[in-house]
């Protein structure tokens, strides 16, 4: 089955959906029968990309409010967090330009890597506050997902990957994304926003009648309680 995800690493709500997407897979049971990929989706693109304001700055800025009434908001986000098993850290996050992030995403996907390293910078982001401007964050999750660092140092100094950029732009415009998250299964069914994880159950159920597969069983308790070869035992 295949799952595509507009996304952007600083968007808070597509951190949220993936992890109801991800306990959605594994609760309908179709773990290791997904494919996933994302797609480059900038929230903030004219973010400046040096000296970049703290995330209660630029909504403020953004919303036209006082940094209480954004705080007030974000108190809102963090609690839906809570419910996947987030933490959300919005006193230290920065708001940041995320084109060479996505760049570099595209480059891990040959790799295979491009799913760990969205969790990498999310997770990072979010609960840490890493700074998606930082070049040398991003090079350290390069390190830890053991790819080449020197050649993805290249990247980040170049215009490498922006061709594929412009492609995810052109396939949002096509299917009229204009907020993320935004999931695409089959290319048939679409959810937009983080919804609830029975909602993405029911539309990998339908996704995967398209495509041709049936979950896997899923087995629930220990097994103890059971009768074999003659003999029941507790």
């Amino acid at each position: 089955m295949k799952i595509e995800i507009f996304s952007d690493f600083t968007c808070p709500f597509c951190y949220i959906g993936k992890k109801e997407l991800e306990r959605a897979i594994d609760f309908a049971g179709y773990s290791g029968q997904v494919e996933i990929e994302y797609k480059a989706y900038q929230i903030g693109p004219d973010t400046p990309k040096g000296d970049a304001p703290t995330v209660y700055e630029g909504m403020a800025k953004k919303f036209d409010s006082s940094i209480e009434e954004v705080k007030g908001i974000t108190k809102g986000i963090t609690k839906r967090a809570e419910e996947v098993g987030l933490h959300y850290n919005f006193e230290n996050m920065k708001t940041a330009h995320t084109e060479k992030a996505h760049r570099l995403a595209k480059w891990t996907r040959q790799f295979g890597k491009e799913s760990v390293y969205t969790e990498e910078l999310m997770s990072g982001y979010f609960t840490e506050g890493k700074d998606l401007n930082d070049d040398m964050f991003l090079l350290k999750v390069i390190e830890t997902l053991n790819l080449d660092v020197e050649i993805a140092k290249g990247v980040l100094a170049s215009n490498d990957f922006s061709e594929s950029l412009d492609k995810d732009r052109y396939d949002a415009q096509q299917l009229g994304v204009q907020s993320v998250p935004f999931f695409v299964f089959e290319n048939r069914y679409g959810i937009k926003g983080a919804e609830p994880t029975d909602v993405f159950v029911r539309t990998l159920h339908q996704a995967a009648e398209i495509a041709g597969i049936q979950p896997v069983l899923k087995m629930i308790g220990d097994g103890e309680a059971i009768c074999a070869d003659g003999e029941c035992k507790l």
